[in-house]
């Protein structure tokens, strides 16, 4: 595709594609049945026909987990990157490639852990992408293990007796960092709910944090149980800048009108509670953005190709 967005492979021709949630489906899912990243994968390619956002100008970025399995299920371009290392090649994307839609999809333990690093400061650069944490309290693909997002006295198999510490919370800790722009809060159980909370964060110019509370079947069947069996354990925040579903007032009793641009009481939101809070704690698109900043030289394509091979000469023996 040309840098024109208007022309069909740079030929002059108008590009009318129209895309269906069947266009940007890749090969059948290999998760568990009744994993909660089955919802998660139906509410992004909801997303993406809604947008009709173009596959080619798409990228999808995971390290590892079961998570970051994403991209192989996502007909647009995908990067499968290591361990805690999506932000920093989603980044690398954005800055190279302005143009392009980047997602960044983590589990808890591949942001939280291995990647809390790049996490904080992709939170404090403030770069234009969409970051889906899928967080399902453990660590799945290696098999129960206490992952930063536990409950304390969960057991798993690196703590049989339960988990020592209390959980790290994900949306407080993001709401602690400068420059944090947008900070979400979803289930995989609110279809409708996930839904409008992917098209706020895709609509928000700025580093978009979006946790799902997700279900694993196999190792932390109970953890989210109660919440998703129970409406009145559930609080919805609900603002015309953030998301408002006036359908799930029918079905959850909970609602409360927050103002997503003050972030003192964001945070006091984001604290611990005996409900589960769900929708956009912090949103404000006046926050300095990275890619704003730093002038990336524009080249063309040879240009490119002769950096990388003398950047790999370089290690020539």
């Amino acid at each position: 595709m040309s840098e024109n967005c208007g022309t069909l492979m740079g030929c002059g021709v108008e590009d009318e594609r129209s895309f269906s949630m069947d266009d940007y489906s890749g090969p059948l899912a290999r998760w568990c049945p009744g994993c909660g990243d089955h919802a998660v994968l139906a509410g992004v390619q909801r997303l993406l026909a809604k947008e009709q956002l173009k596959p080619e100008r798409t990228v999808f970025v995971s390290g590892i987990g079961c998570s970051s399995r994403f991209p192989h299920y996502v007909d647009t371009y995908g990067f499968h990157g290591i361990h805690g290392r999506a932000l920093p090649i989603a980044t690398g994307i954005k800055l190279a490639r302005p143009d392009l839609d980047v997602f960044a999809v983590m589990g808890d333990g591949d942001c939280c852990s291995i990647g809390a690093g790049h996490w904080i400061h992709a939170i404090r650069y403030n770069i234009n992408m969409t970051v889906l944490l899928l967080d399902n309290n453990i660590y799945g693909l290696t098999k129960k293990q206490t992952s930063p997002t536990t409950p304390q006295g969960f057991a798993s198999n690196t703590q049989p007796r339960g988990s020592f510490l209390p959980a790290l919370d994900p949306i407080q800790t993001t709401l602690g960092v400068t420059n944090a722009s947008f900070v979400a809060q979803t289930a995989d159980w609110v279809p409708s709910h996930l839904a409008q909370t992917l098209e706020a964060a895709h609509a928000h110019p700025g580093f978009a944090f979006v946790r799902i509370l997700q279900r694993c079947p196999v190792f932390t069947p109970t953890i989210f149980e109660e919440a998703a069996m129970n409406t009145d354990l559930t609080e919805l925040l609900e603002h015309e800048n953030g998301v408002t579903d006036e359908a799930l007032k029918g079905v959850y009793p909970h609602t409360l009108y927050h103002d997503p641009t003050d972030i003192q009481e964001a945070r006091r939101l984001a604290e611990s509670s005996s409900k589960v809070r769900l929708g956009v704690f912090y949103a404000d698109p006046g926050h300095a953005r990275y890619e704003e900043l730093r002038a990336v030289p524009k080249r063309t394509a040879e240009e490119k190709i002769a950096l990388l091979n003398a950047e790999i000469d370089r290690y020539a023996v």
